[in-house]
């Protein structure tokens, strides 16, 4: 009897027990060239309601790095792996994150910007990816994507597509950002009928320039920046503070060698330009919106995982000059913000994109997960993107692939960033390293080694970025043994990856869009 009576509890409870849970969804959204404090959560005055809500209900990261430039930071974000040599593509033995997840069983999609490549094998329909529609270049006229470049660059059109078919005309009142999701809301709700998880990533152009917005975006920008970029850095430091986005908060870094004096600026154009760059940045909010309704109406926001991050620091390039004749924000003019306002993007950090100071590397890193990852919480651990693809991989319970394309694949670099996202701790990578143009760095731990070309003189810098996160006191000289033990770390990683060594010749690389 009592035989049996056990076995009747076991049948009877067996029907109860938990089902294991369906792999999430998983959406990663990307700006391109947007600045560390420019969205609310990290300070900003930009009204960026809809990732103040990922945010609100979510998991902020305070140390999360990208690669400085574009296609270096795609080319990692994307695999997994440092970017080998001129980082402007992913080899053939390399995985895609594309590749790898519709061998864990997704279906999958990239909406907007690719930049490692435009021909075959090197699209993103060659490399993993089941739907396809944006840009394979690096940057586009917003509303006429077929309009070709001024001359000053060139004159390219660039390469627009949908799968494997080109796009060479826009009905009248395009506008990318619209677009890109658009195309990623209708796939969101094709895949949503298959009985297959997805991945989609949504790789914004905004606010990359040119500066082109929509009239009304800019119009409510339109004179809040008539005080310079000192006094918006100064209001986004002091929200920052306000806010505890640190719990050691650091210093402000002073201006920058680039930045020239608001007294002597032609400050009614020069609001005109942050305003439409601000608008570009209010407009991809707006569209992150609209997803997430998406995702609400179709009842999988529980079931998605979601990760923000822009792809390096603002950008202080300047392409057409600082010609007020050339109105910002309209389909006929290719500006930019220019050196000054692209540097106090980054507050309270030094430099922006294309140097691996803070400012330039840093990036908002944003994961919403619900029932997964806590609401309203931050983390200071260390993340890089590098550790996104195998982060995938292991909310998907699947393994990464041994082989591809008919090629052994390396072990993937990154480290899963789950045991954060579960609110625990992860044990911190033993280097993390970066290199663009000759500009070099390696971290360890809370020491940060950088290779600055343009200082006087050239040499290795040391900061205690515990201590000293906006890198003002160079203690090199203090500390010889571990600049020497940091600085061959850097070699190894170089040599092992194709990077340039610390005073290699600089070269002249041409300076493109495309970057």
């Amino acid at each position: 009897m009592k035989l049996t009576l056990i076995a009747l509890v076991a049948f009877a409870a067996a029907p109860t027990a938990k089902a294991a849970a369906p792999p999430p969804n998983i959406i990663l959204m990307m700006a391109d060239d947007m600045g560390f404090s420019c969205i609310s959560p990290y300070g900003g005055e930009i009204h960026t309601p809809n990732l103040q809500r990922l945010a609100d209900e979510g998991l902020r990261f305070t140390q999360f790095y990208n690669n400085a430039k574009c296609t270096t930071t795609r080319a990692s974000l994307l695999s997994g792996m440092y970017p080998r040599n001129s980082g402007n593509s992913i080899p053939q033995n390399i995985a895609t994150v594309g590749e790898q997840m519709r061998a864990a069983g997704y279906r999958t999609a990239l909406c907007g910007k690719w930049h490692l490549g435009s021909v075959a094998p090197q699209r993103p329909f060659d490399r993993g990816f089941d739907e396809y529609y944006g840009l394979m270049d690096g940057c586009c006229n917003f509303f006429n994507p077929a309009q070709p470049d001024p001359d000053a660059k060139g004159g390219k059109v660039r390469v627009f597509g949908h799968n494997d078919e080109l796009i060479k005309e826009f009905p009248p009142g395009y506008y990318t950002t619209d677009a890109f999701t658009d195309h990623a809301i209708k796939t969101i709700k094709r895949f949503t009928g298959e009985s297959k998880p997805f991945f989609l990533h949504l790789a914004f152009t905004c606010p990359h320039y040119p500066l082109h917005a929509p009239a009304e975006d800019i119009a409510k920008y339109r004179g809040k920046y008539k005080a310079g970029w000192e006094a918006m850095r100064q209001a986004r430091y002091e929200r920052q503070k306000a806010m505890g986005l640190w719990d050691n908060m650091p210093a402000l870094s002073g201006t920058d060698l680039k930045a020239y004096g608001w007294d002597g600026a032609n400050q009614d154009w020069e609001d005109l330009r942050m305003a439409t760059y601000a608008a570009m940045v209010d407009r991809m909010d707006q569209n992150i919106g609209r997803l997430l309704k998406t995702l609400d109406d179709l009842g999988i926001s529980d079931n998605t995982l979601i990760m923000f991050l822009s792809d390096n620091g603002g950008c202080t390039e300047e392409p057409g000059g600082r010609d007020a004749t050339q109105q910002p924000g309209i389909v006929s003019t290719y500006t930019a913000v220019g050196p000054s306002w692209g540097w106090a993007q980054n507050t309270p950090f030094r430099r922006y994109k294309s140097w691996v100071n803070e400012g330039g590397i840093s990036t908002p890193f944003i994961v919403r997960w619900p029932g997964h990852v806590k609401a309203g919480t931050k983390t200071n651990q260390m993340g890089h993107i590098i550790d996104v693809l195998p982060t995938c991989l292991e909310v998907a319970a699947a393994k990464p692939l041994a082989e591809i394309h008919g090629e052994k694949t390396p072990p993937i670099e990154g480290h899963s960033l789950a045991p954060i996202l579960n609110g625990g701790k992860r044990p911190e990578p033993a280097e993390i390293c970066w290199e663009w143009s000759g500009n070099c760095a390696v971290r360890h731990g809370e020491w940060k080694l950088v290779w600055d070309t343009e200082a006087k003189p050239v040499k290795w810098e040391l900061y205690d970025l515990a201590n000293d996160r906006t890198e003002l006191n160079d203690l090199a000289a203090a500390r010889p043994e571990l600049v020497k033990e940091l600085s061959e770390a850097y070699i190894r990683w170089a040599n092992a990856t194709g990077r340039k060594l610390p005073g290699a010749t600089k070269g002249k690389k041409k300076k493109s869009a495309e970057e």
